[in-house]
């Protein structure tokens, strides 16, 4: 059995976010188009005293989805209230938290795209009219009640915008994608976490972990502990090349920041089924790995590199990713 490595994983808590997290634009590093309409909205949607339309962000898991949630109840002055759709089982579950919110709150719903669709539906007229439809009763006695909710600000966070129904994404204002971030973006991020971390790490250092950081701030940061950790175990004052290249090698992660897990998923496909096409079931029950971890998690980079492509008859390594591997086609 494949275990889920650390760095990848989004499910797992990362006890620096809260510190090392921005908490306005102009600290949040990288996408200046999407940063600069944010900022058009926000401005508009303050000098009229109205809550901002509902802002869907989507993209791949550890992009800055939650981070930019928080900065936009920080920039609109209002309070933040945060939930998971896997959460939320019943009906009764949204309509709590939907009748505590106070005038112009933003309530952030991560992986929106989990809402079963009875919860889903409560929502409709929420995001809407604000207005929460809610049935009291069962049977033939069973009623309809409206009650009227402040008006607020809802922010979805998926991962998979697929599997997001067309009357549920129509109701939102503003969508937003997040992309994989540029190393000299995550060379930036990482200086700036380094410095409130306490941490010093050279220019070279930062750009080498940027490298290996799969376009993603949260793994990123991560890397950055881990590579404090090493160099003080090696009495580095400072973070350098040569400790990230320490670093990665002891996480058996490559310069192009593929870890066992992606290695493993390619040989897979190479040893396995010739190199593809395979189907995602096939691939899950030989990694033994959720298939949707594989899709959202694994596949993304990978396909931002240019190793596998997604074919209408399944998954196949490229040249590139069998070059990457040093095997021939």
């Amino acid at each position: 059995m494949v275990e889920t490595n650390r760095f990848m994983d989004p499910n797992i808590p990362d006890e620096m976010a809260a510190t090392i997290r921005p908490k306005t634009l102009s600290d949040f590093i990288g996408h200046e188009s999407l940063k600069q309409n944010l900022s058009v909205f926000i401005s508009g949607a303050r000098s009229r005293g109205e809550p901002m339309d509902h802002v869907l962000l989507y993209g791949p898991p550890g992009l800055g989805k939650t981070t930019l949630a928080h900065i936009i109840a920080n920039e609109l002055g209002a309070n933040f209230r945060a939930t998971s759709a896997p959460m939320l089982t019943k009906q009764g579950d949204l309509a709590a938290i939907l009748t505590a919110l106070e005038p112009m709150d933003v309530l952030f719903i991560d992986e929106i795209h989990r809402l079963p669709t009875a919860i889903e539906e409560v929502l409709y007229s929420a995001m809407e009219d604000f207005k929460l439809d809610i049935m009291l009763g069962e049977g033939p006695s069973a009623k309809s009640v409206r009650i009227d909710l402040p008006p607020f600000t809802l922010v979805g966070a998926t991962t998979r915008t697929g599997l997001l129904s067309n009357p549920l994404r129509d109701r939102f204002g503003i969508d937003l994608r997040l992309s994989f971030y540029p190393a000299a973006d995550l060379a930036k991020i990482i200086c700036r976490s380094a410095n409130i971390l306490g941490t010093e790490i050279d220019e070279a250092g930062a750009l080498a972990l940027a490298k290996s950081s799969r376009g993603t701030p949260r793994i990123a940061n991560r890397l950055l502990k881990r590579a404090r950790d090493f160099a003080a175990a090696t009495d580095n004052r400072i973070i350098t090349a040569g400790v990230i290249k320490t670093t990665l090698v002891q996480l058996h992660i490559d310069e192009s920041g593929l870890d066992q897990i992606d290695r493993d998923y390619i040989n897979a496909i190479i040893q396995h089924y010739a190199g593809g096409p395979v189907g995602i079931d096939n691939l899950s029950a030989a990694l033994s790995e959720p298939a949707d971890t594989i899709e959202d998690v694994i596949e993304p980079y990978l396909m931002q590199l240019g190793l596998i492509q997604r074919t209408p008859r399944g998954r196949i390594v490229t040249d590139a990713g069998y070059r990457h591997m040093g095997m021939e086609k």
